[in-house]
């Protein structure tokens, strides 16, 4: 158990993947109709490119009312985001933000504990049709929502059309003690990535990444565990911010 602990990115990533020392980082944008030249499987990261942010968000719609009754945070999961939350965060009741979260099943499984009032958001507008949810894209900055929460806690950021610009927004969603706290799988990975899910990279690489992203601006540190609804390991990345605005 490592939530708090700062590690450096080398450190990090080979505790992630134990086999893998310093893996070089395959990047592949993928233009709309370009052929690849590599299998997905092979790449490190991958990031789908829209015609227009339209495209994005009416493909993100369409998908969501498609998997709307699929869920994929589990309570095992989510119990050690609570414990994630309550360990690193000192405060005696927590505020949060569930980005991504179709449903609601997490952010009313998290509410279930009074010590916690969280509240969901979704592109799509059938965020109104469910408890604790609202319709944002959640790239977007929200000026009532600067520095005021406890912990971000995501399974979506595979989602992004722009990961960076989301996750930027969402450090700055916490206050300075606060975590934002990342959900990631084999299957967030570059292989699965397409128009549905832009985003991918592979896990052992996801420090790579918020260090090239952020550099000294923000900590990270993990926990891992066995997914209870699904046959998937799951990272809990855990960021912290080292300044008041991440940029």
């Amino acid at each position: 158990m490592m939530g708090g602990m700062i590690w450096s990115t080398i450190e990090l990533a080979q505790k992630v993947d134990q086999s893998m020392t310093m893996p070089t980082l395959r990047l592949f944008k993928k233009k709309k109709k370009t052929k690849l030249d590599n299998p997905k499987s092979d790449l490190d990261f991958y990031l789908h490119q829209y015609d227009s942010y339209e495209t994005y968000k009416e493909t993100q719609i369409f998908y969501n009312k498609k998997k709307i009754q699929n869920i994929w945070a589990d309570k095992t999961t989510l119990t050690l985001v609570k414990d994630i939350v309550s360990k690193e965060v000192p405060n005696r009741s927590f505020a949060g933000i569930c980005h991504g979260s179709r449903n609601g099943f997490e952010q009313n499984f998290l509410s279930e504990d009074n010590k916690f009032d969280v509240f969901g958001t979704d592109i799509s507008p059938t965020a109104k049709q469910f408890e604790r949810s609202i319709e944002w894209d959640f790239h977007d900055e929200k000026e009532e929502w600067k520095n005021k929460f406890d912990f971000i806690y995501s399974n979506s950021l595979d989602q992004g059309w722009n990961p960076r610009k989301a996750l930027t927004t969402w450090l700055n969603q916490i206050h300075q003690n606060g975590v934002v706290i990342i959900e990631h799988t084999n299957a967030h990975g570059p292989q699965w990535a397409g128009e549905m899910d832009p985003f991918g990279v592979k896990p052992n690489v996801m420090p790579y990444v918020f260090a090239e992203w952020f550099g000294h601006q923000i900590s990270t540190s993990f926990e891992s565990v066995q997914k209870d609804n699904k046959d998937l390991k799951a990272w809990l990345f855990i960021l912290k911010k080292n300044v008041l605005v991440v940029t």
